[in-house]
């Protein structure tokens, strides 16, 4: 969340740069202000009837051995009442900090210098592109059609099992499904990433730490008897290994991969647009996570861009990345690169990851912290990027290699898959 220094030395500044998200956060800022004036003046004023207790509970004891005992009497009445006062003000205090929490968590990220107005997708701005246009045979199909021509992804069996995006994955789907993750895995880890395994269920302090609750609480699936959330990335389980951490000068940059499955409601999404692999409740995805110094986060966030689109070119896919506007941005991101791939068959483009920056806002959230050079405590950057979501590669690779009888393995896929057609 953003920092009360940051609102309370610059507010105009704050609802200047929140507007290119398309948020009106004058309302909020105003609020947030007044809450730390109350807090601050409950803080004093506590404070100064501390040290008057203090100091008349320190006469008490003189007054009863001067035989002062109605003089006693009444210090030790003034003290009760000071204790009363200071008790009435700690409640305030305490009813005063949950509400300034309440509004702080309801004003979103900054976006940076960098970030283009606009208010939706179709005004995101294409960085560059890159691939060949893929060569379709006659009468090419779509990834779902030719999952259910090569038996490897049966969505009906899914429905049977659990519902609607939640597909089985069969013969070489399955493989090529493990190929990929071990592909992504070994490329993250030869370029300095360390691989972890985390939980997929998390609690609400790891969704809070990384800004899916509140904001995004009705996307995730809750298991209400333990109060877990399933994980829908594991930029939430990861990032939050650095929650209430302080770091030293020397402790960077802090690289972590991960797969996991990941689970997303989805709610509402439906349509031709969502069909076969294009939006799932349930699948496979590869993370890249790093904490960074804030003067070093932007360089991170350009080698990480570059990372991602050496997986895409090493699959020799055609694709796209696109920096978000405002309008299309995440609530808690500065910054985000999306990356697309052309699916020549269904003649549209598919998000495969978005790799972003959150400068501090996920930090001040998580207390990641650092000690810098001259011993004093500063708020980290997190960052983290998809390297990549597997159902959209998936449904790419499909359509793209797709020959009037096979599908096609890409050649760095081969070692991991152990077959190089689909037939």
């Amino acid at each position: 969340m953003l920092t009360l220094k940051a609102i309370r030395e610059n507010p105009e500044f704050i609802i200047e740069r929140l507007a290119v998200k398309n948020f009106d956060a004058r309302e909020i800022v105003e609020e947030v202000i007044r809450l730390d004036t109350l807090r601050r003046n409950l803080q004093t004023e506590s404070d100064a009837i501390v040290a008057k207790q203090k100091k008349v509970s320190a006469q008490i004891g003189a007054l009863m051995k001067e035989g002062k005992r109605q003089e006693a009497e009444a210090a030790k009445a003034e003290v009760a009442a000071l204790k009363a006062k200071s008790s009435e003000l700690l409640a305030q205090a305490d009813e005063n900090q949950k509400t300034l929490d309440a509004k702080l968590v309801l004003l979103p990220n900054l976006p940076c210098a960098q970030v283009p107005e606009g208010k939706g997708a179709e005004d995101n701005v294409v960085v560059r592109m890159g691939g060949e246009e893929p060569s379709l045979p006659e009468g090419a199909l779509p990834h779902w059609d030719l999952a259910k021509k090569y038996d490897i992804i049966d969505f009906d069996l899914g429905v049977k099992l659990t519902g609607a995006g939640f597909p089985v994955y069969k013969g070489k789907g399955a493989k090529l499904q493990r190929a990929l993750i071990n592909f992504f895995l070994d490329r993250n880890t030869a370029a300095g990433y360390k691989e972890v395994e985390p939980p997929v269920m998390v609690n609400a302090a790891s969704g809070f730490g990384t800004g899916q609750l509140p904001d995004k609480e009705a996307q995730m699936y809750y298991v209400g008897l333990d109060d877990f959330y399933l994980v829908p990335t594991a930029e939430v389980p990861v990032t939050n290994i650095f929650r209430d951490v302080i770091l030293g000068v020397n402790d960077f940059p802090q690289k972590l991969t991960a797969y996991t499955p990941c689970f997303r409601r989805e709610a509402g999404s439906y349509g031709k647009d969502v069909r076969g692999l294009n939006r799932l409740h349930q699948f496979d995805k590869v993370e890249i996570v790093r904490v960074e110094k804030p003067e070093n986060s932007y360089a991170a966030l350009d080698e990480m861009i570059s990372h991602v689109e050496s997986l895409v070119n090493a699959l020799g896919l055609r694709y796209r990345i696109l920096r978000l506007c405002g309008g299309d941005m995440s609530f808690t991101s500065a910054i985000t690169y999306d990356f697309e791939l052309w699916s020549a068959a269904q003649g549209r483009w598919l998000e495969i990851s978005s790799v972003s920056n959150f400068e501090n806002y996920q930090a001040n959230r998580l207390h990641l912290r650092y000690k810098d050079e001259n011993g004093k405590t500063v708020l980290a950057h997190t960052l983290n990027g998809s390297s990549l979501a597997l159902p959209r590669v998936v449904a790419a690779l499909l359509e793209d290699n797709q020959k009037e009888d096979c599908i096609l393995i890409p050649e760095v896929l081969r070692p991991y898959t152990g077959f190089d057609r689909i037939d």
